[in-house]
């Protein structure tokens, strides 16, 4: 994109305040979870936001990114996430997601979706799952640069797995969402014993 697209681009997309954003945002989460991805659409967003369908796709250009960006903004910032030491960063993140209980209800409801449809899969890996995932490396990363953990544990391969697939089996398993206390006991039985140096 040229820097005059860029501009336009961006000119075209500071139209919406936040307030209004997050409004948008709320619409299609409301309708996510009364009708799962496949039955929302943007006519639907548009009347449950009063917008106009135009103003939806010059902002994120279809469902997918519309979508994914109404995720990621319902989703506790990761960013910024560095108490000095493993145990720290693991409490934190996991007082962040322990927040996040709605999160986990839409996104197992759009996950079918996304083994099915190339742009949605696509749209969630840029907003949501890759900048996550690099917020997991940060903290290994600096926890290795500390001497906390093995460089090679065999682990860290699965760290993102083992944050991640809890949010999804504990309400499976015990019918009740995994809370930041949930977490914390979690990461400190589980997760801390397979990253830390012995």
């Amino acid at each position: 994109m040229s820097a005059t697209a860029a501009q336009a681009e961006g000119a075209r997309r500071t139209r919406l305040t936040p307030e209004r954003e997050g409004e948008l945002y709320t619409a299609v989460l409301d309708l996510l979870r009364e009708a799962g991805y496949d039955a929302l659409t943007m006519d639907a967003v548009a009347a449950r936001s009063r917008s106009s369908k135009a103003t939806l796709y010059r902002q994120w250009q279809g469902k997918p990114r519309l979508v994914a960006a109404a995720l990621r903004h319902q989703r506790p910032p990761l960013d910024r996430l560095d108490t000095g030491s493993l145990r720290g960063d693991l409490h934190e993140l996991a007082g962040r997601l322990g927040e996040a209980k709605k999160d986990v209800a839409v996104l197992q409801a759009v996950a079918p979706a996304a083994h099915k449809n190339k742009d949605l899969a696509e749209a969630l890996r840029e907003a949501l799952i890759q900048p996550e995932l690099d917020v997991l490396q940060a903290i290994l990363d600096r926890a290795v640069a500390r001497g906390e953990a093995e460089a090679d544990a065999p682990a860290h391969e699965f760290f993102p797995h083992l944050v991640t697939g809890v949010l999804i089996a504990r309400p499976l398993i015990e019918w009740c969402e995994a809370d930041a206390t949930y977490l914390k006991r979690y990461l400190d039985a589980v997760v801390l014993p397979a990253l830390l140096r012995n």
